[in-house]
């Protein structure tokens, strides 16, 4: 769900922006502990890869994304000055916290699993679903914060969400939003833009400027 709030937040910010101002802001964009972000990311592509050769790994899958959660919200939370960042930390800390009480795996809805078809369906059943997630039961805790709202057609990607998916991705949006448009609300110029007529001179010290 994470990649759907950054695509919309870039197609939006292009238009609202353009090329010239919203790509070249990322450029200077600098986060407090940035090296941390493609650890993160590394990480989890290690975990989901090396849980299905290593029953050792599976064992303690849930405990491997924990401690991404953590370490994600520790980053989040030093660039919490970044418009949305904010927002992004409180989705992914109510995921992070739906996850710990439940064993380190987020609770997956049934019902709301439909939309995905009757093959992922089975799989939740069996418990034979991937990853970090399982069939949401009787006695699963805080169900409301697991994966419960279903997205399909018209919504381009048919998918089941949860409320800390949802604030997450408004905050990235913000984010992008915020990188990518001209708060000053004119064009941006060159310094070098200035036209002659508009320098005049300092009578007293004789020193010219716009």
């Amino acid at each position: 769900m994470v990649y759907d709030g950054i695509l919309l937040g870039l197609i939006v910010g292009l238009f609202r922006g353009g090329f010239r101002y919203g790509l070249h802001q990322f450029a200077t964009l600098k986060l407090r502990g940035g090296w941390i972000f493609p650890l993160l990311l590394l990480a989890q592509f290690f975990i989901f890869f090396l849980q299905e050769r290593l029953d050792w790994v599976a064992s303690i899958n849930g405990y491997l994304f924990a401690a991404v959660y953590v370490t994600g919200l520790a980053f989040l939370w030093l660039n919490r000055h970044y418009k949305g960042f904010t927002l992004i930390w409180i989705g992914v800390f109510l995921n992070f916290i739906v996850m710990a009480v439940n064993g380190g795996r987020m609770p997956v809805s049934v019902e709301a699993s439909a939309v995905l078809g009757p093959y992922y369906v089975d799989m939740l059943r069996e418990g034979g679903a991937v990853s970090k997630h399982y069939m949401m039961d009787a006695s699963t805790h805080l169900s409301f914060l697991g994966d419960i709202i279903p997205l399909s057609s018209p919504y381009p990607r048919t998918q089941v969400i949860s409320i800390g998916d949802v604030v997450m991705n408004i905050g990235i949006f913000l984010f992008i939003q915020y990188m990518m448009v001209n708060r000053t609300g004119g064009a941006l110029q060159p310094v070098n833009s200035i036209r002659p007529e508009e320098i005049r001179t300092d009578s007293k010290e004789g020193r010219s400027f716009p």
